[in-house]
């Protein structure tokens, strides 16, 4: 490692040559770069959220960090709050600035999660999101014709949103809310609006929580609300080249694919490139027969746990 790139804004870089994982063809240095390139992009989306990272130790798994580890700088801002879904304290990092991006990133931090609420806003939702899920084996134009469905679904309730890859084999899709918004509220549309969306094309889409339900269909997931976290925009992810979650217009969903965006392509794309933030729509509020709609659809994670339960009751009695 040259001395140069032993320390950059006051953070010490280790190993920066070293291949982030297996098979990754890319560096730790290259991450690092990417992520100072996009930093003005990336950093709207974390400050005043709670962070989980995706990290990768050297001949390790990678592995979801939620957390603070105990030998962080002092200078990282944490928020400690109880989850339910764990029933624990966690003590989150919260990076609100471009040093405590680039101290993760020196820590193999490839992925940045962040939760839907923001610490000032008494944790109520700010975006609604369905993500969309292929199925094993499925092209990228199963998830492209199942994004259009939401699409649909969300004109017809008077509803606009955004897009990104997800960086992985889906995308996400955002709309803003007022901020009034309880979380229950956003819960019930999202369920709504996955529902309709599958009922548009159900031959291509399905709100099947459990995956051998889905019959080979693009999962159109709901169950992004309350604690839930997704993926930043512009975080990378552990996969080989480092494909990046990157913001699409609608219009040009059919001539992109997921690889198209990696921490080596993306920074050549942002000249003219407009950001997630200004591609937000203004916060909406949800339709009153589409929160009530959802209320009447059972929480695909709840009802897949007493499936479940019924179904093992059923096999110790046969």
């Amino acid at each position: 490692m040259s001395a140069p790139d032993s320390e950059r804004d006051g953070v010490r870089l280790t190993h920066l040559d070293d291949e982030l994982f297996e098979g990754a063809t890319v560096t730790k240095r290259q991450l690092i770069d990417y992520l100072e390139t996009v930093q003005g992009l990336m950093l709207p989306g974390l400050v005043h959220r709670p962070l989980s990272v995706i990290r990768i130790r050297p001949g390790q798994p990678a592995f979801m960090q939620k957390n603070l580890p105990k030998y962080a700088p002092d200078w990282i801002e944490t928020s400690t709050y109880w989850v339910e879904a764990s029933k624990r304290e966690v003590t989150y990092p919260v990076a609100n600035d471009w040093r405590t991006l680039l101290w993760f990133a020196n820590q193999r931090a490839v992925e940045y999660h962040v939760t839907l609420f923001t610490l000032d806003g008494e944790h109520r939702p700010r975006s609604l999101v369905l993500d969309l899920d292929p199925p094993e084996g499925a092209g990228f134009a199963a998830v492209v014709a199942t994004a259009h469905l939401v699409h649909r679904a969300l004109a017809d309730a008077g509803l606009t949103g955004a897009v990104k890859t997800s960086g992985a084999k889906g995308v996400h899709v955002f709309v803003p809310l007022a901020a009034d918004t309880t979380t229950e509220e956003a819960a019930a549309a999202t369920r709504a609006l996955a529902a309709r969306s599958e009922r548009l094309d159900p031959t291509i889409a399905t709100t099947a929580f459990v995956k051998e339900a889905r019959e080979g269909k693009v999962f159109v997931d709901s169950t992004r609300a309350g604690g839930a976290t997704v993926v930043a925009t512009y975080s990378p992810r552990v996969r080989p080249g480092l494909p990046v979650s990157f913001p699409i217009d609608w219009a040009d969903l059919d001539q992109i694919t997921p690889a198209d965006f990696t921490v080596s392509t993306v920074p050549a794309l942002l000249g003219d490139h407009t950001s997630w933030s200004d591609r937000m729509p203004e916060p909406q509020t949800l339709p009153a027969e589409l929160v009530t709609e959802g209320r009447g659809i059972p929480i695909a994670r709840v009802q897949a746990m007493h499936e479940g339960k019924r179904r093992a009751a059923r096999q110790r009695k046969s």
